[in-house]
């Protein structure tokens, strides 16, 4: 059997593999369906082993956050999608709608799936906005304070020495100094890169002066770290529709990508998600990006659909 033959029969089993998950985890398999099912792994060794690993991460689909909007677009799709779509609501459904309220409610603007916008608020100041990614403005008090509360965004603050430019973000706060900086939300933290002049960044009852060319992160339990220096352009490429990487853990890499594609990627095991990556990726392909870092990083994953993926050792 050639090399592409074994991997067309392995990707059969998988998806047979998760069509009995998906029966089995809507409810009791009926007498007929079980014996079906037993048969199925009785057959061969391998088909257990595929059935075993296919439950196991499609447990870890059920912890994957949804975009508002996306859910939509995956029920438009044609009906050869109906399994991605079964694993999804098992775990999503739950709290889509929910997850899409909240954010409506408390956001002024906000992007989607692979969307940038420019904004040019009141005073002036402009906010670039990355895919993902929203934020609320409150410009009524002292200060002109903005919340970054999902994604990633641009910041280019007007001056004015008597109402501060703030950006509330993961518990911390970061107020411009005459300057622009880039926020971004990485797994419950904030990373600031500053791009003109200088910010100060609070958290935790800590603060630090963070200047052009340096970054710093900041979140619940951890303070802050650094200042340490940063460049810039790789930092803020994906304003130039760039993805740079330079040995970032494969779980980062794919949070990121996941706002440009629509539907979901999921790492499982810890280690798998530590693998280092370096590249330089373009946001209009994330299916590219993936599959340039399965070949380097030598990985076998598991394609439900374009729409649901899964990236294993």
């Amino acid at each position: 059997m050639s090399e592409n033959e074994r991997s067309r029969e392995e990707e059969a089993v998988y998806r047979t593999a998760g069509e009995w998950w998906v029966k089995s985890d809507g409810g009791p398999l009926s007498r007929e369906e079980r014996a079906a099912f037993d048969a199925w792994l009785a057959a061969d060794p391998f088909h257990r082993a595929a059935f075993d690993e296919v439950s196991s991460i499609c447990g870890e689909a059920q912890t994957l956050e949804p975009w508002p909007g996306d859910a939509p677009e995956i029920a438009r799709r044609p009906r050869r999608l109906a399994m991605a779509a079964a694993l999804l609501a098992a775990g999503l459904a739950s709290f889509l709608f929910f997850d899409e309220l909240t954010l409506l409610w408390r956001a002024d603007f906000r992007t989607g799936t692979a969307e940038a916008r420019s904004i040019t608020l009141e005073d002036g100041s402009r906010v670039e906005l990355s895919a993902r990614s929203a934020i609320a403005v409150n410009f009524k008090g002292a200060e002109r304070r903005l919340s970054l509360l999902a994604g990633e965004a641009f910041f280019q603050a007007a001056p004015d020495r008597a109402r501060p430019f703030v950006v509330a973000a993961a518990s911390g706060t970061v107020t411009a100094l005459g300057t622009a900086f880039d926020i971004a939300l990485e797994g419950g933290e904030a990373r600031v890169v500053v791009a003109e002049h200088l910010v100060a960044v609070a958290s935790q009852g800590r603060a630090e002066v963070v200047a052009e060319g340096q970054q710093s992160v900041f979140g619940p339990g951890l303070g802050i770290t650094g200042p340490a220096a940063v460049d810039i352009d790789r930092a803020t490429g994906w304003r130039r529709g760039k993805l740079i990487f330079v040995d970032r853990p494969l779980g980062e890499v794919v949070a990121v990508l996941s706002r440009y594609h629509r539907g979901y990627i999921a790492v499982p095991g810890s280690a798998t998600r530590r693998l280092s990556v370096t590249g330089v990726f373009d946001v209009g392909d994330p299916l590219g990006a993936l599959a340039e870092i399965e070949r380097s990083l030598d990985l076998r994953p598991i394609y439900l659909t374009d729409y649901l993926v899964f990236l294993r050792e």
